[in-house]
Protein backbone atom coordinates (compact mmCIF):
# COMPACT_ATOMS: atom_id res chain seq x y z
CA UNK A 1 0.00 0.00 0.00
CA UNK A 2 1.72 3.21 -1.18
CA UNK A 3 2.70 5.86 1.88
CA UNK A 4 0.01 8.90 2.37
CA UNK A 5 1.79 12.14 1.88
CA UNK A 6 0.60 15.04 3.66
CA UNK A 7 0.48 17.86 1.01
CA UNK A 8 2.73 21.16 1.83
CA UNK A 9 1.46 23.90 3.27
CA UNK A 10 3.49 27.53 3.28
CA UNK A 11 4.00 27.34 7.14
CA UNK A 12 5.70 24.25 6.86
CA UNK A 13 7.87 25.36 4.14
CA UNK A 14 8.72 28.60 5.12
CA UNK A 15 9.73 27.23 8.64
CA UNK A 16 11.73 24.35 7.80
CA UNK A 17 15.70 25.74 7.70
CA UNK A 18 18.48 24.46 6.19
CA UNK A 19 20.18 21.39 8.03
CA UNK A 20 24.27 19.52 7.53
CA UNK A 21 22.26 17.88 4.95
CA UNK A 22 19.81 18.47 2.09
CA UNK A 23 16.16 17.67 3.14
CA UNK A 24 13.22 16.67 0.63
CA UNK A 25 9.73 17.83 1.30
CA UNK A 26 7.41 16.35 -0.36
CA UNK A 27 3.66 17.21 -1.74
CA UNK A 28 2.32 14.01 -3.35
CA UNK A 29 1.83 13.26 -7.20
CA UNK A 30 5.82 13.50 -7.54
CA UNK A 31 6.27 16.89 -6.59
CA UNK A 32 8.87 17.93 -4.02
CA UNK A 33 10.65 20.76 -2.37
CA UNK A 34 14.61 20.06 -2.26
CA UNK A 35 16.19 22.26 0.13
CA UNK A 36 20.05 22.05 0.09
CA UNK A 37 22.82 22.00 2.99
CA UNK A 38 23.32 24.43 5.49
CA UNK A 39 26.06 26.49 4.02
CA UNK A 40 28.13 29.44 5.39
CA UNK A 41 30.02 32.19 4.55
CA UNK A 42 33.80 32.93 4.81
CA UNK A 43 33.29 34.65 8.08
CA UNK A 44 31.20 32.05 9.22
CA UNK A 45 27.99 33.44 8.82
CA UNK A 46 24.67 30.88 8.06
CA UNK A 47 23.97 31.44 4.52
CA UNK A 48 20.15 31.59 3.55
CA UNK A 49 18.45 28.14 2.60
CA UNK A 50 18.12 27.52 -1.25
CA UNK A 51 14.93 25.62 -2.09
CA UNK A 52 14.03 24.37 -5.48
CA UNK A 53 10.83 22.60 -6.18
CA UNK A 54 11.32 19.45 -8.20
CA UNK A 55 9.01 16.97 -9.95
CA UNK A 56 9.60 13.18 -10.41
CA UNK A 57 7.98 11.27 -12.75
CA UNK A 58 8.09 8.41 -15.33
CA UNK A 59 8.12 9.01 -18.94
CA UNK A 60 8.57 5.35 -21.66
CA UNK A 61 9.39 3.55 -19.08
CA UNK A 62 12.41 5.45 -17.28
CA UNK A 63 12.29 7.70 -14.29
CA UNK A 64 12.92 11.32 -15.10
CA UNK A 65 13.91 14.88 -12.50
CA UNK A 66 12.62 18.43 -13.74
CA UNK A 67 12.92 21.47 -11.56
CA UNK A 68 9.95 23.59 -11.91
CA UNK A 69 12.25 26.73 -10.53
CA UNK A 70 13.19 28.07 -6.48
CA UNK A 71 11.29 28.89 -3.82
CA UNK A 72 9.36 31.47 -3.15
CA UNK A 73 10.02 32.77 -6.98
CA UNK A 74 7.85 29.73 -7.44
CA UNK A 75 4.80 29.67 -4.97
CA UNK A 76 3.38 26.18 -3.94
CA UNK A 77 0.16 26.80 -5.73
CA UNK A 78 2.18 27.80 -8.78
CA UNK A 79 4.18 24.36 -8.44
CA UNK A 80 1.00 22.44 -8.04
CA UNK A 81 -0.31 23.78 -11.55
CA UNK A 82 3.15 22.94 -13.28
CA UNK A 83 2.78 19.67 -11.59
CA UNK A 84 -1.03 19.62 -13.33
CA UNK A 85 0.15 20.77 -16.33
CA UNK A 86 2.98 17.93 -16.75
CA UNK A 87 0.88 15.36 -15.76
CA UNK A 88 -1.63 16.21 -18.39
CA UNK A 89 1.38 15.66 -21.49
CA UNK A 90 1.94 12.66 -19.64
CA UNK A 91 -1.20 11.41 -20.09
CA UNK A 92 -1.65 12.41 -23.73
CA UNK A 93 1.45 10.52 -24.11
CA UNK A 94 4.08 13.69 -24.56
CA UNK A 95 7.17 14.47 -22.58
CA UNK A 96 7.23 17.39 -20.42
CA UNK A 97 10.56 18.66 -20.48
CA UNK A 98 10.95 18.18 -24.11
CA UNK A 99 7.91 20.06 -24.18
CA UNK A 100 9.47 22.92 -21.89
CA UNK A 101 12.82 23.28 -24.04
CA UNK A 102 10.48 23.73 -27.13
CA UNK A 103 8.42 26.47 -25.29
CA UNK A 104 11.28 28.09 -24.00
CA UNK A 105 13.24 28.37 -27.73
CA UNK A 106 9.60 29.19 -29.34
CA UNK A 107 9.79 32.52 -26.66
CA UNK A 108 13.46 32.78 -27.58
CA UNK A 109 13.20 33.41 -30.88
CA UNK A 110 9.94 35.52 -30.53
CA UNK A 111 12.18 37.64 -28.25
CA UNK A 112 15.19 37.12 -30.92
CA UNK A 113 12.40 38.44 -33.81
CA UNK A 114 11.35 41.61 -31.94
CA UNK A 115 14.71 42.76 -31.19
CA UNK A 116 16.01 42.95 -34.66
CA UNK A 117 14.99 45.96 -35.90
CA UNK A 118 16.64 47.34 -39.36
CA UNK A 119 19.15 49.64 -37.45
CA UNK A 120 20.05 47.13 -35.04
CA UNK A 121 20.93 44.40 -37.70
CA UNK A 122 22.32 46.88 -40.54
CA UNK A 123 25.15 47.56 -37.57
CA UNK A 124 25.88 44.72 -37.45
CA UNK A 125 26.34 44.03 -41.23
CA UNK A 126 28.35 47.61 -40.78
CA UNK A 127 30.77 46.49 -38.45
CA UNK A 128 31.83 43.22 -40.26
CA UNK A 129 31.66 45.14 -44.05
CA UNK A 130 33.70 48.26 -43.24
CA UNK A 131 36.82 45.62 -42.38
CA UNK A 132 37.00 45.86 -46.15
CA UNK A 133 36.38 49.14 -46.81
CA UNK A 134 38.14 52.83 -46.62
CA UNK A 135 37.79 55.18 -43.39
CA UNK A 136 36.07 57.75 -46.00
CA UNK A 137 34.06 54.89 -47.48
CA UNK A 138 32.26 53.06 -44.28
CA UNK A 139 31.71 56.91 -43.20
CA UNK A 140 29.91 57.47 -46.17
CA UNK A 141 28.05 54.63 -45.60
CA UNK A 142 27.20 55.03 -42.22
CA UNK A 143 26.58 58.58 -43.06
CA UNK A 144 23.51 57.58 -45.59
CA UNK A 145 21.92 55.07 -43.03
CA UNK A 146 21.86 57.62 -40.39
CA UNK A 147 20.31 60.16 -42.25
CA UNK A 148 18.33 58.79 -44.90
CA UNK A 149 17.08 54.97 -44.12
CA UNK A 150 17.37 54.48 -39.83
CA UNK A 151 14.77 57.51 -39.77
CA UNK A 152 12.12 56.03 -41.69
CA UNK A 153 12.89 52.36 -41.16
CA UNK A 154 15.01 51.93 -38.47
CA UNK A 155 12.60 50.98 -35.39
CA UNK A 156 10.93 48.77 -37.42
CA UNK A 157 11.34 45.02 -36.86
CA UNK A 158 13.72 44.14 -40.07
CA UNK A 159 11.17 41.00 -40.48
CA UNK A 160 8.38 43.37 -41.09
CA UNK A 161 9.67 45.47 -43.70
CA UNK A 162 7.87 45.14 -46.74
CA UNK A 163 9.18 46.24 -50.35
CA UNK A 164 6.61 49.51 -49.70
CA UNK A 165 8.39 50.52 -46.87
CA UNK A 166 11.87 50.08 -48.77
CA UNK A 167 10.45 52.62 -51.96
CA UNK A 168 9.12 54.84 -49.63
CA UNK A 169 12.42 55.23 -47.88
CA UNK A 170 14.13 55.49 -50.92
CA UNK A 171 11.12 58.34 -52.38
CA UNK A 172 12.16 60.49 -49.38
CA UNK A 173 15.49 60.57 -50.72
CA UNK A 174 15.06 61.24 -54.22
CA UNK A 175 12.51 63.91 -53.28
CA UNK A 176 15.46 66.18 -52.86
CA UNK A 177 16.61 65.09 -56.46
CA UNK A 178 19.32 63.12 -54.85
CA UNK A 179 18.90 60.37 -57.55
CA UNK A 180 22.19 58.80 -57.73
CA UNK A 181 22.38 58.75 -53.64
CA UNK A 182 18.22 56.82 -54.13
CA UNK A 183 20.39 54.47 -55.71
CA UNK A 184 23.51 53.56 -53.61
CA UNK A 185 21.15 53.74 -50.85
CA UNK A 186 19.12 50.72 -52.54
CA UNK A 187 22.16 48.82 -52.62
CA UNK A 188 23.09 49.20 -49.03
CA UNK A 189 19.73 48.16 -47.92
CA UNK A 190 19.90 45.51 -50.17
CA UNK A 191 23.06 44.16 -48.92
CA UNK A 192 22.04 44.80 -45.30
CA UNK A 193 18.94 41.71 -46.11
CA UNK A 194 21.69 39.66 -47.61
CA UNK A 195 23.26 39.96 -44.25
CA UNK A 196 20.39 38.81 -42.97
CA UNK A 197 19.39 36.15 -44.83
CA UNK A 198 22.84 34.92 -44.82
CA UNK A 199 23.27 34.87 -40.92
CA UNK A 200 20.13 33.63 -40.40
CA UNK A 201 18.00 36.02 -38.82
CA UNK A 202 14.62 34.68 -37.44
CA UNK A 203 11.34 35.26 -40.18
CA UNK A 204 13.51 37.12 -42.65
CA UNK A 205 13.72 35.04 -45.92
CA UNK A 206 13.72 37.70 -49.17
CA UNK A 207 15.39 41.12 -50.16
CA UNK A 208 12.37 43.80 -50.71
CA UNK A 209 15.08 45.85 -52.34
CA UNK A 210 15.44 44.14 -55.06
CA UNK A 211 14.88 45.07 -58.22
CA UNK A 212 13.41 48.33 -56.84
CA UNK A 213 16.31 49.59 -59.18
CA UNK A 214 13.92 50.32 -62.37
CA UNK A 215 11.28 52.36 -60.56
CA UNK A 216 13.76 54.48 -59.37
CA UNK A 217 14.69 57.87 -61.32
CA UNK A 218 17.70 57.29 -63.04
CA UNK A 219 20.65 59.95 -62.22
CA UNK A 220 22.08 61.76 -65.11
CA UNK A 221 25.50 60.76 -66.33
CA UNK A 222 27.64 63.58 -65.44
CA UNK A 223 30.93 63.91 -66.03
CA UNK A 224 34.07 64.52 -64.38
CA UNK A 225 34.83 68.41 -65.07
CA UNK A 226 37.59 68.68 -67.26
CA UNK A 227 39.27 71.10 -70.04
CA UNK A 228 39.65 68.90 -72.92
CA UNK A 229 40.34 72.17 -75.38
CA UNK A 230 43.82 72.64 -75.84
CA UNK A 231 43.10 76.67 -76.02
CA UNK A 232 41.50 76.11 -72.55
CA UNK A 233 43.98 74.31 -71.01
CA UNK A 234 47.18 76.70 -72.19
CA UNK A 235 44.88 79.48 -70.32
CA UNK A 236 44.52 77.34 -67.12
CA UNK A 237 47.97 76.60 -67.04
CA UNK A 238 48.90 79.69 -67.51
CA UNK A 239 46.76 81.28 -65.12
CA UNK A 240 48.28 78.80 -62.53
CA UNK A 241 51.85 80.05 -63.49
CA UNK A 242 50.37 83.64 -62.53
CA UNK A 243 48.64 82.37 -59.00
CA UNK A 244 49.13 84.81 -56.40
CA UNK A 245 49.20 82.46 -53.39
CA UNK A 246 51.56 80.25 -51.90
CA UNK A 247 54.56 78.77 -53.35
CA UNK A 248 53.62 75.52 -52.27
CA UNK A 249 49.83 75.82 -53.61
CA UNK A 250 51.23 76.58 -56.92
CA UNK A 251 53.36 74.02 -57.42
CA UNK A 252 50.58 71.30 -56.68
CA UNK A 253 48.46 73.16 -59.34
CA UNK A 254 51.35 72.99 -61.52
CA UNK A 255 51.89 69.30 -60.83
CA UNK A 256 48.26 68.34 -61.30
CA UNK A 257 47.83 68.03 -64.51
CA UNK A 258 51.59 66.77 -65.06
CA UNK A 259 51.21 63.69 -62.92
CA UNK A 260 47.42 63.70 -63.07
CA UNK A 261 47.50 61.31 -59.81
CA UNK A 262 44.44 61.31 -57.33
CA UNK A 263 44.05 64.75 -55.85
CA UNK A 264 44.06 62.68 -52.20
CA UNK A 265 47.88 60.96 -54.11
CA UNK A 266 49.16 64.35 -54.80
CA UNK A 267 48.69 66.11 -51.36
CA UNK A 268 49.76 62.97 -49.59
CA UNK A 269 53.12 62.43 -51.27
CA UNK A 270 56.03 61.94 -48.90
CA UNK A 271 59.37 63.05 -49.62
CA UNK A 272 60.75 59.42 -48.88
CA UNK A 273 59.04 58.01 -51.60
CA UNK A 274 60.39 60.62 -54.77
CA UNK A 275 63.81 60.05 -56.14
CA UNK A 276 64.44 63.39 -57.99
CA UNK A 277 67.91 61.94 -59.18
CA UNK A 278 65.74 59.13 -60.76
CA UNK A 279 63.34 61.02 -61.96
CA UNK A 280 60.48 58.61 -60.39
CA UNK A 281 58.05 58.62 -57.45
CA UNK A 282 57.60 55.41 -56.15
CA UNK A 283 53.87 55.65 -54.65
CA UNK A 284 52.85 52.96 -51.66
CA UNK A 285 49.60 50.89 -52.34
CA UNK A 286 49.13 52.02 -48.60
CA UNK A 287 47.70 55.81 -50.08
CA UNK A 288 46.26 54.79 -53.10
CA UNK A 289 42.04 54.79 -53.12
CA UNK A 290 42.16 51.05 -52.78
CA UNK A 291 40.17 48.59 -50.07
CA UNK A 292 41.54 48.55 -46.80
CA UNK A 293 42.14 44.27 -47.79
CA UNK A 294 43.70 45.47 -51.66
CA UNK A 295 45.95 47.59 -49.41
CA UNK A 296 46.86 44.72 -47.19
CA UNK A 297 47.32 42.02 -49.88
CA UNK A 298 49.68 44.60 -51.65
CA UNK A 299 51.16 45.87 -48.95
CA UNK A 300 55.33 47.02 -49.87
CA UNK A 301 54.16 47.05 -53.82
CA UNK A 302 54.57 50.81 -55.30
CA UNK A 303 52.72 52.48 -58.00
CA UNK A 304 55.61 53.77 -60.38
CA UNK A 305 54.99 57.36 -61.54
CA UNK A 306 57.88 58.94 -64.03
CA UNK A 307 58.76 61.95 -63.46
CA UNK A 308 58.89 64.29 -66.33
CA UNK A 309 61.65 67.02 -66.63
CA UNK A 310 59.15 69.48 -65.91
CA UNK A 311 58.21 67.94 -62.57
CA UNK A 312 61.35 67.58 -61.39
CA UNK A 313 62.06 71.16 -61.60
CA UNK A 314 58.93 72.17 -59.83
CA UNK A 315 59.96 69.57 -57.12
CA UNK A 316 63.47 70.76 -56.87
CA UNK A 317 62.17 74.47 -56.03
CA UNK A 318 59.25 73.34 -53.71
CA UNK A 319 62.19 71.41 -51.69
CA UNK A 320 63.49 74.06 -50.15
CA UNK A 321 60.35 75.29 -48.86
CA UNK A 322 58.91 71.94 -47.42
CA UNK A 323 61.68 69.45 -46.76
CA UNK A 324 62.06 69.99 -43.09
CA UNK A 325 58.10 68.26 -43.36
CA UNK A 326 57.75 64.33 -43.95
CA UNK A 327 55.04 65.57 -46.68
CA UNK A 328 55.34 67.36 -50.03
CA UNK A 329 52.69 69.52 -49.51
CA UNK A 330 52.50 69.85 -45.62
CA UNK A 331 49.31 71.77 -44.09
CA UNK A 332 49.61 74.55 -41.56
CA UNK A 333 51.24 72.22 -39.47
CA UNK A 334 54.29 70.56 -41.02
CA UNK A 335 53.48 67.08 -39.43
CA UNK A 336 49.79 67.25 -41.47
CA UNK A 337 48.89 67.26 -45.33
CA UNK A 338 47.46 70.20 -47.26
CA UNK A 339 43.71 70.32 -47.18
CA UNK A 340 41.51 68.42 -49.35
CA UNK A 341 40.06 71.48 -50.48
CA UNK A 342 43.28 73.52 -51.17
CA UNK A 343 43.60 72.98 -55.04
CA UNK A 344 39.99 72.91 -55.58
CA UNK A 345 39.86 76.56 -53.23
CA UNK A 346 42.69 77.58 -55.33
CA UNK A 347 41.15 77.16 -58.54
CA UNK A 348 37.94 78.68 -57.55
CA UNK A 349 40.24 81.82 -56.61
CA UNK A 350 41.19 82.16 -59.88
CA UNK A 351 37.88 82.31 -61.25
CA UNK A 352 37.44 78.43 -62.56
CA UNK A 353 33.99 77.04 -61.33
CA UNK A 354 33.22 73.45 -60.30
CA UNK A 355 31.61 72.96 -63.89
CA UNK A 356 34.55 73.93 -65.45
CA UNK A 357 37.16 72.16 -63.59
CA UNK A 358 38.40 70.19 -60.47
CA UNK A 359 41.71 69.09 -58.83
CA UNK A 360 39.87 65.58 -60.42
CA UNK A 361 39.28 66.24 -63.58
CA UNK A 362 43.05 66.67 -64.54
CA UNK A 363 43.00 63.16 -64.96
CA UNK A 364 40.22 63.40 -67.49
CA UNK A 365 41.52 65.90 -69.62
CA UNK A 366 44.96 63.70 -69.42
CA UNK A 367 43.26 60.33 -70.26
CA UNK A 368 41.47 62.00 -72.84
CA UNK A 369 43.85 63.94 -74.85
CA UNK A 370 46.77 61.30 -74.35
CA UNK A 371 45.10 58.79 -76.57
CA UNK A 372 43.04 61.07 -78.68
CA UNK A 373 45.84 63.51 -79.12
CA UNK A 374 48.91 62.04 -78.40
CA UNK A 375 47.82 58.43 -79.72
CA UNK A 376 49.05 57.02 -76.17
CA UNK A 377 47.67 53.33 -75.61
CA UNK A 378 44.54 53.01 -73.76
CA UNK A 379 46.50 50.71 -71.93
CA UNK A 380 49.08 52.63 -70.79
CA UNK A 381 47.20 55.19 -70.31
CA UNK A 382 45.08 53.07 -67.45
CA UNK A 383 48.09 51.77 -65.66
CA UNK A 384 48.86 55.69 -65.13
CA UNK A 385 46.14 56.58 -63.90
CA UNK A 386 46.18 53.58 -61.61
CA UNK A 387 43.60 51.49 -62.82
CA UNK A 388 43.73 47.92 -63.00
CA UNK A 389 44.77 46.37 -66.46
CA UNK A 390 44.43 42.87 -67.01
CA UNK A 391 47.34 41.07 -68.99
CA UNK A 392 46.38 39.53 -72.33
CA UNK A 393 44.40 36.48 -71.25
CA UNK A 394 42.54 38.96 -68.96
CA UNK A 395 43.49 37.88 -65.34
CA UNK A 396 46.60 38.92 -64.19
CA UNK A 397 47.35 42.79 -62.52
CA UNK A 398 50.84 44.13 -62.67
CA UNK A 399 51.47 48.02 -61.89
CA UNK A 400 54.74 47.96 -63.81
CA UNK A 401 53.06 47.13 -67.05
CA UNK A 402 54.08 49.57 -70.05
CA UNK A 403 56.37 51.54 -67.92
CA UNK A 404 58.74 52.29 -70.82
CA UNK A 405 56.00 53.46 -72.58
CA UNK A 406 54.92 55.14 -69.59
CA UNK A 407 58.02 56.79 -68.86
CA UNK A 408 58.17 58.71 -72.24
CA UNK A 409 54.18 59.09 -72.30
CA UNK A 410 54.96 61.40 -69.05
CA UNK A 411 57.48 63.58 -70.57
CA UNK A 412 55.50 63.88 -74.19
CA UNK A 413 52.70 65.29 -72.31
CA UNK A 414 54.54 67.34 -70.12
CA UNK A 415 55.69 68.49 -72.89
CA UNK A 416 52.89 68.70 -74.55
CA UNK A 417 51.60 70.61 -71.48
CA UNK A 418 54.38 73.68 -72.24
CA UNK A 419 53.06 73.82 -76.10
CA UNK A 420 49.74 74.56 -75.52
CA UNK A 421 50.68 77.03 -72.33
CA UNK A 422 52.81 78.84 -75.18
CA UNK A 423 50.22 78.62 -78.26
CA UNK A 424 48.34 81.48 -76.01
CA UNK A 425 51.52 83.96 -75.29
Amino acid sequence: MARQVVPLSETKIKSQKAADKPITLFDGGGLFLYISEKKYSKTGKVLPESKYWRFKFRFEGKSRLMSFGPYPAVSLARARELRKEAKAMLADGRDPQKERKLKKAVVAREQEVKSNTFERVARQWFEIAQTEWTHGHARTVLSRLERDVFPPIGSKLISDITTKDVLETLRLVEARQAYESAHRIKTIIGQVFTFAIVSGVPEVENNPAAGLGKVLKQPRKKSMAAILDPFLLGKLLRDIDNYAGSHVVRCALMLAPMLFVRPGELRNAKWADIDLEKQVWLLPMEDMKLTLKEKANRKGQVHTVPLARQAVEVLRKLYSFTSSSPYVFPGRAASRVMSENTVNLALRTMGYDRETITGHGFRATARTMLHETLGFSPDAIEAQLGHRVPDRLGTAYNRTQHLDERTRMMQEWADYLDKVKANGK
